[in-house]
């Protein structure tokens, strides 16, 4: 008897990559539409959080009960016979895998709550191990020695835990059915797991801590909501001899804003001191560097604001993963991940002298861009819709997050246009949603484009500017207004390249200060 009949063969393969493909990106779609057939339900073209939905997605249980039925089918006639090639047995662990995770990602999901509620407490035990053994158990039997290699419960266990998490704070953390958002939530996937989640679970798993994540976008992006999701989402292991997860993966996140910082306690909060090593060091105290864990993660947020001096020591921390405190000669290991970001250009600071060019080359192994509002807004206005809805949603609660949602979409459309750059991004439409909540209007501080836009024009009429002159204001001030070279040529009808080259810096600067 064949161990797969009819057309099962490709329903397999397609849940065999199903198992594995990243779920924010186009492909998981296509590969629910093959296994479904006629019971696909369509809505949209890459999964994301709506405002207007609850729960998963709808595919997501259906494809749990297609692999249901192949797994038993297939489980039943393996009873019954003593062979299968090593690709049927890899095609069967896969469908199973892929049930049993989605069999057990409700529970995970509560676990994920339960450690997020109330802060502080205990770590919490993951008694449902136990039932999940039970299910590797049955379909890779103690009978069949050739599934041995794939029970591994513990690691598995582990997987599944972080999958659950990664899928949880990237889809509730990135919103947006824009392309942009998109291809954001499937870049995020891959910092936490690379393209290949077979080689992953198989070996990286243990070596991500080594590669740096480094985040780049204008202000109001979320770009801390990124890293968030990177922290939160580290492999930590599970522990047979208590019950728990070796961590509380809420506690082993440390992010640090560098912007607000003098150098020195910069220094010492990243790397930590001896006492009596400065004016004030009355004990010894640990960096973050020094409490993080393997599993942990360490947000250096701002990064391009960091003093030369520190830039040197953080290098030797990336270079050779090792430290010292400030007044003290102990070398230390750091062994957790290092994830940065900035609204800063660090190719124009590196020009400048102001950044270290082999550190950047050092930041840079993973880099993940997070789009400005406008970019995701161009590509469709529902996407603004959603937004606004799931903002008020935060700010108030059933029919009037939808009213106010109304009013505040209203007021954009009859004041702000479609056009408004938002050149406070997401941070920007939070303030507006509250003001149009509180006083039923919403001005953008300090009258920004308009105060440049009189700049320009009393420069006119003030000086002989040359048509090259006019230009080059125009372009630093949209530069300014959007920090987006692709907008600013779409506008003008220019070359991306000719409009980078007419962009000045000093100019860019006086127009974001006023």
């Amino acid at each position: 008897m064949a161990l797969y009949q009819g057309g099962e063969r490709k329903t397999v393969e397609a849940l065999s990559e199903l198992s594995y493909c990243n779920p924010f990106a186009p492909e998981r779609i296509a590969l629910e539409r093959e296994v479904l057939g006629d019971k696909f339900v369509w809505t949209d073209d890459a999964w994301h959080k709506r405002a207007d939905m609850e729960g998963v997605p709808p595919n997501i249980d259906l494809t749990t009960e297609a692999a249901a039925d192949l797994a038993e089918a297939i489980h039943t006639r393996l009873e019954s016979r003593n062979t299968a090639t090593e690709n049927e047995r890899n095609l069967y662990a896969d469908v199973v895998l892929f049930l049993i995770y989605n069999r057990f990602q409700g529970t995970f999901h509560e676990l994920i709550l339960e450690t997020e509620t109330p802060r502080g407490a205990p770590r919490r035990r993951a008694p449902f191990y136990k039932h999940f053994v039970e299910e590797m158990d049955y379909f890779f039997g103690k009978a069949h020695p050739e599934f041995w290699g794939w029970r591994n419960p513990e690691h598995l266990f582990a997987c599944f835990y972080q999958l659950r998490r990664a899928f949880h704070y990237i889809y509730d953390n990135i919103i947006g059915g824009s392309t942009t958002s998109a291809r954001l939530r499937a870049s995020v996937w891959e910092s936490v797991f690379t393209h290949d989640m077979r080689r992953y679970r198989k070996t990286l798993y243990l070596r991500m801590g080594d590669l740096t994540t480094l985040i780049t976008g204008p202000s109001g992006t979320g770009k801390e909501l990124v890293a968030q999701a990177i922290g939160y989402s580290r492999y930590i292991p599970y522990s047979l001899s208590n019950g728990m997860f070796d961590e509380d993966f809420l506690d082993s996140f440390y992010p640090l804003n560098l912007s607000a910082f003098s150098p020195t306690l910069i220094e010492s909060e990243l790397f930590g001191h001896r006492k009596g090593a400065f004016t004030g060091a009355l004990r010894d105290r640990r960096g973050w560097l020094e409490v993080c864990s393997p599993r942990g993660a360490v947000f250096l947020d701002e990064i391009g604001e960091i003093d030369y001096s520190i830039q040197v020591k953080l290098l030797r921390v990336l270079q050779t993963r090792q430290f010292q405190s400030i007044g003290d000669v102990e070398t230390k290991l750091f062994e957790g991940k290092v994830i940065a970001a900035t609204n800063r250009k660090l190719e124009e600071d590196i020009d400048a002298g102001r950044f270290r060019e082999d550190l950047y080359y050092r930041l840079c192994s993973d880099m993940i861009v997070t789009p400005s509002l406008s970019e995701q807004i161009r590509e469709s206005w529902d996407h603004l819709h959603n937004l606004i809805l799931y903002i008020a949603k935060n700010i108030t609660d059933g029919e009037d997050a939808e009213r106010l949602a109304q009013e505040a979409e209203t007021f954009i459309l009859e004041n702000l246009g479609t056009d408004y750059a938002w050149p406070g991004n997401v941070r920007e439409l939070e303030q507006c949603i509250r003001n149009v909540l509180i006083r039923k209007s919403y001005q953008p501080a300090g009258s920004f484009g308009s105060k440049a836009g009189f700049r320009i024009a009393e420069e006119i009429l003030e000086t002989d500017l040359t048509a090259e002159d006019l230009l080059r204001h125009y372009v630093s001030l949209l530069y300014a207004r959007t920090n987006n070279y692709q907008e600013i040529g779409r506008r003008l009808q220019l070359d991306g390249r000719t409009v980078k080259s007419k962009v000045d810096t000093e100019l860019v600067r006086l127009y974001e200060e006023h």
